[in-house]
């Protein structure tokens, strides 16, 4: 029976702490890229036009626009949540969707990714790491959503107890609690299509490509969503819970569509992650 000598790393431990390496590093790379900035920056303009654009009518929209929007004169904490009704039908899905489906092609278009999978890193490895760094930008993206709406709501709006849904009023440590839950939420909606995008990626070698086809499975999801006819497939769409959060503004919080959107969400991360698996275990590597 051997052992591990003082100061000596052991195979496993030497396989950790190379997975740890890869994974910082690539976070690290990610949130260097002047791409990845310009995309926050842009998620974070829509809060604050909303709230601007409130301010400046300083009038009720008489129910047309997102939801929430007329609250947000009498309580500026509601900014959030009109800003997340509007961003994730598109801004939201178009930033992860450029993000997921540069994973793997953008790192073949550069030429980098034959060096990345040099032992001890190998393939399953990395496809981890590159949906670990998709997945923590998706919440990076809802983070700045919800922060930069409360934060532009409390300085331009009067800030006081909030109603829910179901009529019941609650502090603003009680709202702080419901927002982390809300951001839970929706970084979890976007994780099938972050699975989406990291399949789509390891099937070509141009970036634009499976960043563009990653959007459109996006819109053609939440089209198929809207039409009665195909009511038999909606629970089956990866978009078909995105703005279910509404049931965490209830007291007490309805955790129903919380359950079913993430067993939805780990349903397309498992087929999607093991498609993924398939092809680029299989995959011949040239750049």
């Amino acid at each position: 029976m051997t052992t591990d000598s003082p100061g000596h790393a052991g195979p496993e431990n030497s396989t950790r702490n190379a997975g740890f390496a890869l994974l910082a590093s690539e976070i690290t790379v990610l949130f260097r890229r002047r791409r990845t900035w310009a995309m926050l920056a842009a998620l974070a303009a829509v809060p604050i036009l909303i709230a601007v654009a409130v301010r400046i009518t300083e009038g009720p929209s008489s129910g047309r626009g997102p939801a929430f929007l007329d609250s947000i004169t009498q309580n500026g904490l509601f900014v959030s949540l009109t800003a997340l009704t509007v961003a994730i039908p598109l801004f939201l899905p178009l930033t992860v969707g450029v993000v997921a489906g540069d994973t793997i092609a953008g790192e073949a278009n550069l030429g980098t990714l034959r060096y990345l999978l040099v032992a001890p890193t190998g393939r399953v490895r990395l496809l981890l790491v590159k949906f670990a760094g998709a997945g923590l930008f998706c919440l990076a993206a809802t983070a700045v959503v919800v922060l930069t709406g409360a934060a532009i709501g409390a300085m331009l709006f009067p800030v006081g107890p909030v109603t829910l849904l179901s009529g019941d009023t609650i502090g603003g440590a009680g709202y702080a609690v419901r927002l982390v839950l809300l951001a839970g939420y929706v970084t979890l909606s976007l994780l099938g299509l972050t699975a989406i995008g990291l399949f789509i990626s390891t099937m070509t070698t141009m970036p634009v490509g499976a960043m563009a086809a990653t959007v459109v499975a996006a819109v053609v999801s939440q089209i198929l969503d809207s039409l009665p006819q195909l009511e038999w497939l909606h629970p089956w769409l990866f978009s078909h819970h995105w703005i279910g959060f509404a049931d965490l503004l209830r007291q007490p919080i309805a955790w129903n569509s919380y359950a079913d959107n993430a067993l939805l969400q780990l349903g397309y991360i498992a087929v999607f992650g093991a498609l993924a698996y398939g092809r680029f275990s299989t995959k011949d590597i040239l750049s």
